[in-house]
């Protein structure tokens, strides 16, 4: 009896590991779907840097993936640089580029095989995913089938009409987010008047709690089985968030350059000064043009002294690395404003030692 036992026990034992090993090896299937419109336009396509980051965060943890778009096809992407390290990887993954040359039509798409959706962002978005009836259905199936929906930067624009089977739209009162309106206006502005519409005021018009972060920072907006990023450098986050819903314990992999650089701004942003001892000392390690270039920008929305004082750090940072005469303009600008007026007169004057024919330089130096 007692070695019946032991061996029922034996048996109840071995078939739990087969069951745990089973279930953690069923690979789970995501659809990730991109615009057309580039195609059809030979412009505003979709973000190939996005589509990239999702896929190989999804690719990294056994995740399956297929690749969608309205029409289906071929479909073009915005202008990328191809040597990104995450670009590159994609590019030589034969089985990935292949999908993506062929993509399938979001109408011949049978909802039932996926457990998630990755929307990916860029211009394009805006213009042939909120109209495609056929992928607002797919995106509420999916949803509906308990399956997670995420999408990214201008990829939340393929939510704005997608509704419920209780009439509601999905993303009412729901926290989420997507490409700002300040945003847009700093990097968007020549799109602004073919847009139907703004992508923030069209996502709070259906009722949801839209939250941002600063300008092209990660913010990553989760709500049950809705993720959603705010831009490009949230597409890991967002990735990342997809594939912890599917149960699965994401793998960590390897961060990005940029998204290490804009992680490292959010620090300052957020008072942490040290960041620029950090980005001094190790400057192989971040894309200090990149940190320029967003006080260049920041710079122009900046209302507090603190924020003209942090927009003035990061330009200062890469100045020489820059070397541009605009970028010098800036500075000045932001010392100027900060109300040391001898400090942009020296940042002038050094600027006319190096380009004696400068006239915007010259013409600023009067007001001093």
């Amino acid at each position: 009896m007692k070695n019946i036992i032991q061996q029922v026990i034996a048996l109840a034992t071995l078939m739990l590991i087969t069951l745990q090993v089973n279930a953690a090896t069923v690979s789970k299937k995501v659809l990730m779907v991109v615009s057309g419109y580039g195609l059809e336009e030979k412009s505003a396509g979709y973000e190939f840097d996005e589509f990239s980051k999702a896929y190989l965060v999804f690719k990294a943890n056994g995740i399956s993936v297929d690749v969608a778009s309205p029409k289906g096809g071929k479909v073009e992407a915005d202008k990328y640089d191809a040597k990104a390290t995450y670009n590159a990887k994609t590019l030589a993954d034969k089985t990935i580029m292949a999908k993506l040359a062929h993509t399938l039509a979001t109408g011949d798409v049978d909802a039932s095989k996926y457990n998630g959706i990755f929307i990916v962002g860029g211009k394009g978005a805006m213009f042939d995913l909120p109209k495609d009836k056929a992928l607002q259905t797919l995106v509420a199936d999916i949803y509906q089938q308990l399956g997670t929906v995420a999408a990214v930067c201008h990829g939340p624009a393929a939510l704005v009409d997608v509704k419920l089977n209780d009439g509601s739209y999905l993303v009412a009162n729901k926290k989420i987010n997507g490409f700002t309106n300040v945003e847009e206006q700093l990097f968007g502005k020549k799109w602004l008047e073919k847009f139907d519409f703004m992508l923030e005021d069209k996502l709070i018009e259906r009722g949801a709690k839209f939250q941002s972060s600063d300008i092209m920072l990660s913010h990553v907006a989760i709500d049950g089985r809705l993720i959603t990023g705010q831009n490009p450098s949230s597409t890991v986050g967002v990735a990342n968030a997809l594939v912890h819903s599917l149960g699965i314990k994401a793998i960590v992999t390897e961060q990005y350059q940029d998204d290490k650089t804009l992680a490292l701004v959010a620090k300052l942003l957020a008072g942490d000064k040290a960041v620029l001892t950090t980005l001094s000392e190790n400057q192989q390690d971040y894309h200090l043009a990149l940190v320029g270039m967003y006080g260049f920008y920041y710079l122009k929305i900046a209302e507090s002294n603190k924020q003209i004082e942090n927009a003035l750090s990061l330009m200062i940072t890469a100045q020489a690395e820059i070397n541009n005469p605009m970028l010098d303009m800036k500075i000045a600008e932001a010392q100027n404003k900060l109300g040391d007026t001898q400090l942009a007169k020296n940042t002038l004057t050094q600027l006319l030692l190096e380009k004696p024919d400068y006239q915007p330089a010259k013409d600023m130096l009067k007001t001093l």
